[in-house]
């Protein structure tokens, strides 16, 4: 029987046997004494490539948001995000659970300033919540993997600044919107005063993000990964993956951009609507759809009931693209 082909997301990937390799040979020690000199390494190479001071290694994405959004959001503040964002969408409350944080939301994906300033809420007193930060995710999840354009950021961090307020950056797979783009990582670095990376999307890592900014930021977040329950000791193992796929796994990205054109077209979406790596399609029955793909030995995912989405990555071929275009082609006509 053919291979699956899992097209459900980008963390389905696993190690190749180079970074096995890597993993092996890291030379390690106790990361909660930040004596472990591979995930120092990692953390110094994140931080430079993004312009900012330092960075901190955690377990999952989700921990670095609830870090970065808790360095720049007193307890009791709001962060403005747009409706469909993973830290308000799928990292279950736990911004409001742990960091006393609320949200308000627009409604995007894009970065639309003027409502943006409309919400903003200046201190009014024993009242009102005050807004402290803006919140954006690029490229955008449950926005079909839509990068958000540089200009666009920019005006953010101006009307920020304007405001007095922080800027918070999910940047889980902002690896692909600078593949995508050409822009570069420092560029987004600067929009904003922290950031959120994932290494085990797109990148193809197992495990693994980076919360990166200023560094009492990090310092901070260190004291928090801690108290949260997220320290660990000798990690360098997982940071070495992170390393390699740092020098081998990032322009390949641009594989992934031209596999989920070739997903869109077979769906009878248009290609140049496909940003990056995610293909959202519109069904009559989403749920069905799945069920007669994983019939043809494709896994796709429902995130909606006529929305049915694609994401390729480091574990598809051109020929699992080939064959997945034609049970795609078959399921959704």
């Amino acid at each position: 029987m053919p291979a699956v082909i899992d097209l459900r997301s980008d963390t389905v990937t696993r190690p190749t046997e180079q970074m096995r390799a890597a993993m092996a040979r890291a030379e390690v020690g106790d990361d909660v004494y930040a004596e472990d000199p591979t995930v120092l390494a990692l953390e110094q190479r994140v931080a430079e490539l993004f312009g900012h001071e330092a960075a901190l290694f955690t377990v999952t994405g989700s921990l670095a948001n609830l870090l970065a959004v808790r360095s720049v959001v007193p307890v009791g503040s709001e962060v403005l995000c747009e409706a469909q964002a993973h830290i308000a969408r799928a990292e279950l409350g736990a911004h409001a659970a742990l960091n006393g944080t609320t949200m308000r939301t627009w409604t995007g994906p894009d970065i639309d300033l003027a409502a943006i300033g409309g919400l903003i809420a200046p201190d009014l007193g024993p009242f009102m919540v005050r807004t402290a930060a803006l919140s954006v995710e690029n490229t955008h999840n449950f926005g079909g993997g839509r990068v958000l354009p540089i200009d666009d950021l920019r005006g953010l961090r101006a009307t920020a600044d304007r405001a007095g307020l922080a800027v918070h950056v999910d940047g889980a797979r902002i690896w692909n919107a600078h593949v995508a783009t050409g822009v570069g990582l420092a560029e987004y670095g600067a929009v904003a005063d922290v950031l959120a990376v994932c290494l085990s999307k797109g990148l193809g890592a197992p495990v693994g993000s980076l919360v990166v900014g200023g560094a009492e930021t990090i310092a901070e977040a260190r004291v928090w990964r801690k108290r949260l329950g997220g320290g660990w000791r000798q990690a360098g193992v997982l940071a070495a993956a992170g390393l390699h796929a740092l020098d081998h796994h990032v322009q390949r990205l641009a594989d992934d951009h031209a596999h989920a054109r070739q997903l869109a077209e077979a769906a009878g979406v248009d290609p140049a609507t496909v940003d990056t790596n995610i293909v959202v399609v519109t069904v009559d029955d989403a749920a069905r759809a799945v069920d007669d793909l994983r019939a043809a030995g494709v896994l796709a995912g429902a995130v909606g009931p006529r929305a049915l989405r694609l994401v390729t990555h480091l574990g598809v071929s051109d020929a699992d693209t080939r064959r997945a275009c034609e049970a795609l082609a078959k399921a959704v006509g």
